[in-house]
């Protein structure tokens, strides 16, 4: 028997795109939590749906343990917990649902949940936790447990994050995730976490966990888990899932130093912003091992890059790629179709500015408007029934975007084809785009500022 049984919503074959990926990754955020709950002296269980069903998996876990309380925590690290998608909205109000005969009390933290609080509610969670959930998942076991007052709906981010226990990886069965890597990839690879948030303004991110704050925890201590992962669980790679890794030159050199002096090396990639990839900064993190680093880049227009806040100017992308290609570091270009006022002219200046620079590999979106961000404003009167996707594959355009849904689709596949197999392997998908750009094109609305 388990005093609390934890859990979240993340399942690999519930989304196309992750099935032909497979490059599952733990729930970190949800392992944090548990740590932070033993500290408080409650014993706790997990059930892990990534790699296995949800809804027999959960039922023989609630009948296994015998649980006062469940707590579904999200891992907000995860950026497919980050886009709300609906069928893991289905899975996490599923599992309220399957609390209440036999009355255990659920909780619930996530993105989504601190967007519709209210429609969580009514799936049967006695609690939903808005923003961060360490120290607000304690708060709510004393609460249903021990009768203590109820917590507040919104929690502050932590500061201090140099306090936080390290994840309980004991709870977690790490062998089914190293051989789906290796069977999909050859390699194992691992998630650590070294700051939370982000403090750019991009008016298309939705920001529900930490807002605007950025907080990173010490150089030394996050050498030091990389240490023991490395030990632990001998990953082949590390995947670093900041919102912003290396946000700081002089943080990135200390990390660096502290990386070669505790022999903590291991492959790992990251994301980041073409504005920080500095020479300094790209050669201290090939130091401290890393291979490949993920961009922000969106759009090769600086007019669709100054509408959307980014804070960012075209030729930086170039300064950036040239700095990680000096020093043998992959450069991953995450790009975005579709936002207000771009044309067919917008999308040639993204094509061509992939051409140009040869990313190692691109990840291809279309804007997606979230609640609470300035591009939700913008697009919310066109927004019908459907508001979230079902999966990350979806790439729906639920507002009055310039193209169709699969004119968008069609530039996202053959964009990736030709940069993965060349130019001449995507002319077929050029032609479908082309066509489709001939039959789609939509009467764009005039768009105001807000």
């Amino acid at each position: 028997m388990a005093d609390i049984l934890l859990t979240h919503s993340n399942h690999v074959y519930n989304d196309r795109k992750q099935i032909r990926k497979m490059q599952p990754y733990p729930p970190l955020q949800t392992l944090v939590a548990a740590a932070c709950l033993r500290r408080a002296g409650y014993s706790v269980a997990l059930f892990d749906p990534t790699l296995e069903a949800p809804q027999p998996g959960f039922e023989l876990a609630l009948a296994r343990h015998r649980p006062r309380m469940v707590a579904v925590i999200e891992d907000n690290f995860n950026y497919l917990t980050k886009m709300c998608l609906i069928r893991n909205r289905e899975v996490a109000c599923w599992m309220a649902a399957t609390c209440r005969e036999p009355g255990v009390p659920a909780i619930v933290n996530g993105a989504d949940a601190s967007d519709r609080a209210a429609e969580y509610r009514d799936a049967g969670f006695r609690h939903v936790i808005r923003g961060e959930v360490e120290q607000a998942v304690v708060d709510a076991a004393e609460w249903l447990l021990n009768g203590a007052s109820r917590p507040h709906a919104f929690q502050r981010p932590l500061a201090d994050l140099d306090s936080l226990p390290m994840p309980a990886w004991d709870l977690l069965d790490v062998a089914p995730y190293r051989e789906a890597w290796r069977q999909a990839h050859g390699y194992f690879s691992l998630n650590l976490v070294s700051s939370r948030g982000c403090p750019y303004r991009c008016n298309w991110c939705a920001k529900p966990i930490w807002g605007d704050t950025y907080h990173s925890r010490s150089a030394r201590l996050v050498a030091e888990e990389l240490r023991e992962v490395k030990q632990r669980f001998t990953p082949d790679q590390i995947w670093f899932a900041d919102d912003i890794f290396a946000l700081s030159q002089p943080w990135t050199h200390e990390f660096a130093e502290a990386v070669e002096a505790l022999d903590a090396k291991i492959p790992f990639k990251m994301q980041s912003r073409c504005d920080l990839m500095t020479r300094q900064t790209v050669a201290d993190l090939r130091r401290a091992g890393c291979e490949e680093v993920w961009m922000g880049v969106e759009s090769g227009s600086q007019d669709i890059l100054d509408a959307m806040d980014k804070g960012t100017r075209v030729w930086q992308v170039f300064e950036a790629r040239e700095n990680l290609r000096r020093h043998g570091v992959r450069a991953g270009f995450f790009l975005q179709f579709g936002y207000p006022g771009e044309t067919w002219k917008e999308i040639e200046k993204t094509i061509a500015l992939v051409r140009d620079t040869a990313p190692d590999d691109i990840g291809v979106s279309v804007s997606y408007p979230l609640p609470g961000t300035k591009f939700h404003r913008m697009v919310s009167d066109q927004l019908g029934a459907k508001e979230n996707w079902s999966d990350s594959d979806d790439l729906d355009m639920m507002f009055q975007g310039a193209f169709s849904t699969d004119f968008y689709r069609a530039l996202a596949s053959a964009l990736h084809l030709e940069v993965r197999e060349g130019r001449e392997a995507a002319a077929g998908a050029w032609e479908n785009v082309l066509a489709l750009r001939e039959t789609s094109t939509r009467k764009m609305p005039i768009w105001i500022s807000c």
